[in-house]
C-alpha cells in the first residue's frame, strides 16, 4: 500500500446512520479523476469544475441500478457553458461502474483569477436517469444557486425530490517527492431518508432558500430536524486530509465522525474511467442526415471525421456509407 495506490482509491462506500434515519456515501477518486482530466487540456478553473462534478456524479450515481445511466449537467451563460458527466451502473454485480466527463467553455471569457464557480453564471443544474431501452428517461432541473456545484446538487434534491442532502467535498492536485502531480478527490454525502408513509410535501415555491428554493429547514421538523442538524455538525468536523489522504480509510472516517449515530456500512462500489462511444454510435447519429448534408461534412481528404467530446477518440468514415440514404439504400 502506497500513497499512490491504496485500497480505497476509486471507490464509493455506501452507509447508513441507523439512529438518525440518514443514509450516505463516502467517495474517493484518484486514478479515475486523472484519466477524466487527462483527456483534455483544460485551464485550471475548468479542471476544478470538472473534478467537482465528477465527484458529485460518483456520490449520486452509486444508487442507480445495474445497467442504468445517470447524467449530470450544468449549463450556464458564463464562460463555462457546459459541464457534463455520465455514470454507467455496473453491467453485473461485482463489476466496476464507469464515469466520464467533459466541459465546454469560452476561452476568451474565462477569468483565470476568479473562483471556478463564478465562471458558470446564470443557468441550471440537471439530473437525468436512463433506465434502458423502452423506458422514458427521467429529467429534473433546478437553477444554479448556492455558490458551488455541491450546493447546486443539494438544491436539486431539496427542490425536486424533497430530500435534505448535504455534500462535503475536497479535490485538487497533490504530489509526493519523485512523482508527478496527480488529481485526488474525496467527499461525503448525507441524505435524510424519506419518512415512513411518505415524505412531507412542501410547496416548491414556499422555500426559505435563495430565490425561494427549498432547503432542509422547509422539509424537516421535530426529531428529524434535530437528527439532521446534529449529523451535519459532525460532518463539518471532517478534515480535508481525512477525505483524500492515505491514512484514514472510509470506514474509519465514518466511525470517527458518526460513532454515536450507529454507522452501518455496505459493500463498496469500485469506479473506473469509461466511455461508451463507438463508430457504430457515430454512424447511427449520422443516419439522420441526407447525402447532401454529409457531403458538406466531408473533408478535402474525402472522409467524414468525428471526435468524442468525452474521451477524444477520433473516427474517420467513408461519406458514401453515411446518412439516411445510405442506410436505407
Amino acid at each position: 500500500m502506497t500513497v499512490q495506490n491504496i485500497a480505497w482509491d476509486d471507490t464509493v462506500l455506501p452507509f447508513q446512520l441507523d439512529r438518525a434515519d440518514i443514509r450516505g456515501r463516502v467517495a474517493r477518486l484518484d486514478g479515475v479523476l486523472d484519466q477524466v482530466l487527462n483527456q483534455h487540456s483544460y485551464p485550471p478553473v475548468i479542471e476544478a469544475l470538472v473534478a467537482e462534478m465528477a465527484l458529485l456524479t460518483a456520490l449520486i450515481g452509486q444508487s442507480v441500478k445495474l445497467r442504468w445511466k445517470l447524467s449530470l449537467q450544468v449549463r450556464g451563460k458564463g464562460a463555462a457553458r457546459l459541464i457534463a458527466t455520465d455514470y454507467y451502473g455496473p453491467s453485473e454485480e461485482g463489476q466496476p461502474a464507469r464515469i466520464r466527463a467533459y466541459a465546454s467553455y469560452d476561452k476568451e471569457r474565462l477569468d483565470l483569477t476568479a473562483a471556478p464557480f463564478s465562471q458558470i453564471g446564470e443557468g441550471y443544474f440537471a439530473v437525468m436517469i436512463d433506465q434502458g431501452e423502452g423506458m422514458v428517461p427521467y429529467q429534473g432541473f433546478t437553477p444554479i444557486a448556492g455558490g458551488s456545484l455541491g450546493a447546486c446538487a443539494e438544491t436539486y434534491f431539496a427542490q425536486s425530490e424533497q430530500l435534505p442532502t448535504r455534500f462535503m467535498l475536497t479535490f485538487g492536485q497533490s504530489q509526493v517527492p519523485g512523482s508527478a502531480a496527480r488529481w485526488r478527490a474525496g467527499g461525503v454525502m448525507l441524505q435524510h431518508m424519506p419518512s415512513i408513509g411518505g415524505t412531507r410535501e412542501v410547496a416548491a415555491e414556499a422555500g426559505s432558500g435563495e430565490g425561494g428554493l427549498l432547503t432542509h429547514a422547509d422539509i424537516l421538523a421535530g426529531n428529524e430536524a434535530e437528527n439532521w442538524t446534529r449529523a451535519n455538525m459532525l460532518l463539518e468536523t471532517v478534515e480535508e486530509l481525512e477525505m483524500i489522504g492515505p491514512s484514514v480509510s472510509p470506514t474509519e472516517l465514518l466511525v470517527r465522525l458518526f460513532h454515536e449515530e450507529g454507522p452501518r456500512v455496505y459493500d463498496a462500489q469500485s469506479v473506473q474511467f469509461g466511455c461508451s462511444c463507438s463508430e457504430d454510435k457515430v454512424r447511427q447519429t449520422m443516419s439522420i442526415y441526407s447525402q447532401k448534408d454529409i457531403q458538406k461534412m466531408t473533408t478535402e481528404e474525402g472522409v467524414v471525421t468525428a471526435d468524442c467530446q468525452f474521451c477524444s477518440a477520433h473516427y474517420e468514415m467513408d461519406p458514401k456509407t453515411l446518412g439516411f440514404e445510405a442506410k436505407n439504400g
